[in-house]
């Protein structure tokens, strides 16, 4: 960009209504002047959906949905556009995640969350709940106020925010992050050209300020205006909003995870095995390129050396693979993570070392898991006595185990979640969505909803 070149503008949505301007300059973007005020909703006047039905809104999104068709979506292509200069991501995977918004609005899809998490009864008014005693109490998942501090690694973490907030029927401050700054204005504006007055449009409000910026999170992140806020992204993210817990002021964390896969011997049975077992590793290794929490870093296998060994050249090739979520010539390799890999070059045969600093990959083969952390494509393939014997590494920072062959999974989920994991699945499925199921622990809508019992006979 020439040194004359106005940045591009972002555009902020404030309940539901465009907002338009480039008062504040970010160097790379600039945006309109944040009114901070017009930001958040006092608690003596409802939200826009409060009351609304629940089938009101699967309605609503459906329609949505059908206008989120990416060929069809202007506002989604210009989000893409506009990405690619400041998304770390590929422009490719950036195009496939936006094709695969719309079915996050499915019917099924928002129905099952419903049923799932909360309930038809509960989420549109008091359910009747008959105590053992046979007296009768009534109990409301009432709308939040939240606000969202957004993780910009994937359009889907929008996406699937938004979706969530608007089952909640509660009312929703997006923090936009800086390396996804115009998927929620495109979803946000297809929803105004299905119904500008929707009372679901109307809940939400999507803006940007530097994170961390403490004049307007001290404003803003308080009681009187939010029940909760929730926060994707690393741990600076986390802690900063720590600060501003308090009574009636909550957090509710998607924070920082790592994840791993657990091979068993079973693949090293055959040639056919072992390209199975690579070729789905390597999907999970890749996811992103990496930038996941889902994405695996560690690969604890069972089985000999000179077996592993050729499992670990295989997984290299397949690591170099073209996928929709991953590239397979990805970011070079940074420097300080060469200088480490590098060290272990020298140590065969205690270490081995497959693939070079180009992007393609790296896979490193060790007895015991590498002392830094493997990213850029890099994943440490762990040789283990047996996949019990590698739950010990699992931690409460441990999000998602993939294992191989799926029918292991019986016999380690149990010890695995007892270790802190959250997430078992088969190796090669750590894509697989979440919604209406638990996510990070817990299930994400019934936990922002303010659980209200009335006992009054």
């Amino acid at each position: 960009m020439s040194g004359d070149a106005a940045p591009p503008a972002v555009p902020h949505i404030v309940k539901g209504r465009l907002a338009e301007g480039s008062q504040e300059d970010y160097g790379a973007f600039a945006t309109p002047k944040l009114d901070m005020d017009s930001l958040v909703w006092m608690r003596s006047e409802a939200g826009p959906a409060f009351d609304l039905p629940a089938r009101e809104v699967v309605d609503f999104l459906e329609e949505v949905g059908r206008s989120l068709a990416f060929d069809d979506n202007p506002w989604l292509q210009q989000a893409l556009a506009a990405s690619a200069g400041l998304s770390a991501r590929s422009a490719k995977i950036l195009e496939h995640s936006y094709r695969g918004i719309a079915s996050l609005f499915a019917r099924e899809t928002l129905e099952f969350q419903i049923e799932e998490e909360i309930g038809w009864a509960a989420l549109d008014g008091w359910a009747e709940v008959r105590r053992p005693d046979g007296s009768t109490s009534r109990v409301r998942a009432f709308p939040p106020r939240l606000v969202h501090i957004l993780a910009g690694n994937t359009p889907g973490v929008t996406a699937t925010s938004i979706v969530r907030g608007a089952l909640s029927k509660g009312v929703h401050l997006l923090k936009l992050p800086s390396d996804d700054l115009f998927t929620a204005s495109a979803i946000l504006r297809t929803m105004a050209e299905v119904d500008a007055q929707h009372p679901t449009l109307r809940s939400f409000s999507a803006v940007y300020w530097p994170g961390g910026n403490e004049r307007i999170e001290s404003a803003i992140l308080r009681a009187q205006f939010f029940d909760k806020v929730v926060v994707w992204g690393g741990e600076s993210a986390v802690r900063g909003a720590l600060r501003y817990v308090g009574p009636g002021f909550e957090v509710v964390s998607f924070d920082p995870k790592i994840s791993i896969s657990m091979v068993g011997r079973e693949a090293l049975a055959s040639e056919d095995t072992i390209d199975e077992a690579a070729k789905r590793a390597a999907t999970d290794v890749a996811l992103l390129d990496q930038d996941a929490c889902a994405a695996s870093r560690y690969v604890f296998i069972e089985g000999e050396t000179a077996d592993i060994d050729r499992f670990c050249a295989r997984l290299a090739e397949q690591l170099q693979i073209d996928r929709p979520l991953s590239s397979g010539v990805g970011a070079p390799t940074p420097g300080e993570l060469r200088n480490e890999i590098d060290v272990l070059r020298t140590l065969e045969p205690i270490y081995r070392v497959w693939g070079d600093y180009q992007g393609g990959g790296i896979v490193i083969r060790s007895e015991d898991p590498v002392d830094f952390y493997p990213t850029a494509k890099t994943v440490n393939v762990v040789s283990v006595e047996s996949l019990e014997e590698a739950v010990r590494h699992a931690n409460v920072a441990t999000q998602t185990v993939g294992i191989f062959p799926r029918q292991r999974s019986a016999g380690l989920r149990d010890a695995l979640a007892a270790m802190g994991v959250q997430r078992v699945v088969a190796l090669g499925e750590v894509a697989r969505g979440v919604e209406g199921l638990p996510h990070d622990g817990f299930y994400p809508i019934r936990r922002v909803m303010r659980w209200v019992l009335e006992d009054a006979g």
